[in-house]
């Protein structure tokens, strides 16, 4: 998708601070970190919400959450302890239509969260 701002930093065209990729998803820091540790892993492939997944997207939702696991360590925010959070429409506040993890480590979270 042209219009897709995740979409144009998989394909690179708008820079990111890469920290992780592989075949399936990207990693990179968001420019709004809400912690000292805010990554965005983002599939390749453009889904929109959650409830745009199909039942073939089951395996990319466990590689990213390994993925996310895998940069937790290398921040060492992994013992801890960290939150990944993925945000369905507006109303829970998603505010790019391209499904993502966030990950966010490095402070207290409180709970329960918003």
């Amino acid at each position: 998708m042209t219009d897709c701002l995740f979409c144009r930093i998989v394909a690179g065209e708008i820079e990111a601070r890469m920290v992780e990729e592989d075949g399936r998803w990207v990693a990179f820091h968001d420019v709004n970190p809400q912690a000292p540790v805010h990554v965005l892993i983002v599939p390749r492939e453009h889904v929109a919400t959650a409830n745009d997944l199909e039942e073939r997207h089951e395996g990319l939702l466990g590689a990213m959450v390994r993925g996310a696991a895998r940069i937790a360590a290398a921040h060492d925010v992994d013992q801890d302890g960290y939150r990944l959070v993925l945000n369905t429409n507006a109303g829970a506040g998603q505010s790019v239509f391209h499904i993502h993890l966030h990950l966010l480590g490095g402070r207290r979270m409180a709970w329960p969260p918003g």
